[in-house]
């Protein structure tokens, strides 16, 4: 390792910089506004328990038939797909014409602590697409599932095809047990009874901290590092702020059906080996009949690439698309490349089979 190398003067020139955007934070902080996420006005048109399906109001009014509905992961709130104004894929797809609904799972408490796969599934994903086709006037919907509401999204349109007219799945994970799916090497050996006779409900800042301890040194370090040099912007301070509220705005989750998720996917892997059976239905990827569109991310650190693109390997169906997309877990959602291409990618994958 050779000599720490140092020029003067350009030390000089960071630090005095870094001064400037210190002291000017002082006055940026006076200024932000407080932040929010879920910009794009909705209406309720079903609630259950603690659930809630929403429908988007765009400004103007949809022209597609069929109508989406957004099955979002249990594990951080749905909001992400509706950041904010100019990060939305919700609003997006509405102004391509989309008509879009989304299942708000709410937050578990103590009461939900028996709810199982089979509740979240049969249950109330069905009645709520039981609600959305009701409320559309339509014998079927399309389904978008991301991340675990993609896998929940598989099982049901494995078991219900005769609800579900097209599948979108988005950073789904399919294979859990690929060598690079750092998540899934830290629970083979878990002892996940334990856990949840021991917790009941599993606490959302336990969970968060496993996920950011997947990057420590990014998401934990280097981040706050960098939050000094938009100290001095407020937007950006702003997007900032409203991205670290939604990470740590996490729901609590399930204990059984926790229990059983960790047991069944990631130790078991049986979505693709077999065996995996929810309530009284044994899921059967071959019984996915009915078009499917797989996004994934190809520098996804929660669900590496290769637990995705397997799905074609699995599906039933002959009218299989695949998508790469150049970026992360969060970035499909957010980043300027996604705003462009993402949305675009699924109304014209479904205006072709419409």
């Amino acid at each position: 390792m050779g000599p720490l190398r140092i020029e003067p003067a350009k030390a000089f020139e960071e630090a005095m910089t870094t001064q400037r955007k210190l002291a000017a934070a002082l006055d940026t902080l006076r200024k932000v506004d407080d932040v929010d996420f879920g910009v794009t006005a909705r209406d309720p048109v079903y609630r259950e328990d603690k659930m809630v399906v929403y429908r988007f109001r765009g400004e103007k009014k949809p022209t597609a038939k069929v109508p989406i509905l957004i099955v979002y992961a249990l594990v951080n709130r749905p909001y992400m797909v509706d950041l904010q104004d100019d990060r939305s894929l919700v609003k997006n797809l509405l102004a391509r014409g989309e008509d879009v609904y989304l299942i708000d799972w709410g937050y578990p408490d103590g009461a939900d602590r028996w709810l199982t796969l089979d509740d979240y599934i049969n249950g109330y994903i069905d009645r709520a697409v039981d609600a959305v086709a009701r409320h559309c006037g339509v014998p079927k919907v399309n389904l978008l599932g991301i991340c675990q509401g993609g896998a929940f999204s598989l099982c049901y349109a494995a078991t219900h095809a005769d609800k579900v007219k097209n599948l979108i799945t988005m950073v789904t994970p399919v294979d859990f047990r690929t060598p690079d799916n750092m998540l899934s090497n830290w629970v083979q050996q878990m002892d996940v009874d334990l856990f949840v006779d021991t917790l009941g409900n599993v606490p959302a800042d336990l969970m968060n901290l496993c996920y950011l301890m997947l990057k420590p040194v990014r998401l934990n370090q280097q981040k706050y590092v960098g939050l000094v040099d938009i100290l001095d912007d407020k937007a950006e301070l702003e997007n900032f702020l409203r991205m670290e509220k939604w990470i740590f705005d996490s729901p609590d989750q399930a204990g059984e059906a926790f229990r059983q998720f960790i047991k069944d996917f990631y130790q078991g892997n049986k979505l693709v080996q077999g065996g995996l059976k929810i309530g009284p239905h044994e899921i059967h990827l071959g019984d996915v009949g009915m078009p499917v569109l797989n996004i994934f991310a190809e520098q996804d650190h929660l669900v590496p690439p290769s637990a995705s693109r397997v799905l074609g390997e699995h599906v039933g169906t002959d009218d299989y698309t695949a998508i790469a997309f150049r970026g992360g877990h969060i970035g499909i959602y957010v980043s300027g490349r996604a705003q462009r291409e993402v949305p675009t990618a699924i109304h014209d994958w479904l205006a072709a089979r419409a």
